[in-house]
C-alpha cells in the first residue's frame, strides 16, 4: 500500500507561481472561391400504368445521366438520391382506386469546371419533366484553405498569448495544449469540413431553381453563373506557461 507522502501531486489546473499558465483562443476568418458547385437534378413522370411509368422515368434518368457524364473531368461526382414510384389514389365507391402513378428520382452532381456549369445546367433544364436545383456553393473537404485557417488560428493564439506574457514584463515557457474549439465532441468530417475549420457561404449569394418550359430552353443560353466566395473559419484553444514573472 502506497504511503500518502508517496503519491503524486494532483495537477493544478491554474498553474503555480513557478509555473503560471495563460489561456488563449485563437482565430482565423478567410475568405476564399468556391471549388466545388453541387446541384441536384430532379426528374418526375406521371402515367396511368405502373410499368409504363416506370419505364418512362428509367429512359428520362438514362438521358440525364448520359448528358452530365458527357462532361468528363468537369463532374467529380454522381450519385443517384431518392426514387420512387407512388400511386395515386382517388375515392371510388366505399374503397381508393389508383388514378395515376408518379414517378420520382434525384440526382447529384458535384462540377470543379464552373466554365461548363451553365451549360450543364442549361441543356439539363432542356429535358423534359426535369427541375435543377443549385447550385450550392463549397470547399473540398481537404481544401488547402482549411489548412491555411488552421495554421492562422495557431499564429494568433501565439501572438496573443505573447502579448499576454509581455505585459507582466516576462515570455512565454512551454505549449501545455493545442486544441480545437470543441474538440472533445468533434467527429473527423463535419457538415462543412474537416474539424476545427467551417466553410460557409459569405453574404450575398443562395441557391437557384431553374426549370425551363421547351419553348424557353429552345433560345435559352448558357446561365452566367458567379460563384460564390467562401468564409473559411477556424478556431483554437492554447494553454502555456510562463517564466515566473515580476510583479
Amino acid at each position: 500500500m502506497n504511503h500518502p507522502e508517496s503519491q503524486p501531486a494532483p495537477p493544478v489546473p491554474h498553474g503555480t507561481p513557478d509555473a503560471p499558465r495563460v489561456s488563449v483562443r485563437g482565430e482565423a476568418h478567410l475568405e476564399v472561391d468556391p471549388e466545388i458547385a453541387r446541384i441536384t437534378i430532379t426528374i418526375t413522370t406521371r402515367g396511368t400504368d405502373r410499368r409504363t411509368t416506370l419505364d418512362d422515368l428509367t429512359r428520362r434518368n438514362t438521358a440525364a445521366l448520359d448528358l452530365v457524364k458527357t462532361y468528363g473531368e468537369a463532374i467529380d461526382k454522381l450519385e443517384t438520391g431518392s426514387y420512387s414510384v407512388t400511386p395515386e389514389l382517388t375515392k371510388h365507391g366505399r374503397g381508393d382506386r389508383v388514378r395515376a402513378y408518379r414517378g420520382h428520382v434525384d440526382i447529384h452532381a458535384e462540377i470543379s469546371d464552373f466554365t461548363a456549369l451553365g451549360e450543364l445546367t442549361t441543356r439539363i433544364a432542356d429535358l423534359e419533366l426535369t427541375h435543377v436545383n443549385g447550385p450550392r456553393w463549397a470547399l473540398r473537404p481537404n481544401s488547402p484553405a482549411h489548412r491555411e485557417a488552421r495554421r492562422r488560428a495557431v499564429q494568433e493564439a501565439v501572438q496573443r498569448a505573447r502579448e499576454y506574457a509581455e505585459a507582466l514584463g516576462t515570455h512565454l515557457d512551454a505549449l501545455i495544449e493545442l486544441a480545437d474549439t470543441g474538440a472533445e465532441n468533434a467527429t473527423p468530417y463535419g457538415p462543412y469540413g474537416p474539424y476545427g475549420t467551417e466553410a460557409m457561404p459569405a453574404a450575398g449569394g443562395g441557391m437557384r431553381s431553374v426549370a425551363y418550359s421547351p419553348e424557353e430552353a429552345d433560345a435559352a443560353a448558357p446561365l452566367d453563373l458567379s460563384p460564390q466566395r467562401q468564409t473559411v473559419y477556424a478556431q483554437i484553444n492554447a494553454r502555456f506557461t510562463m517564466a515566473p514573472p515580476r510583479l
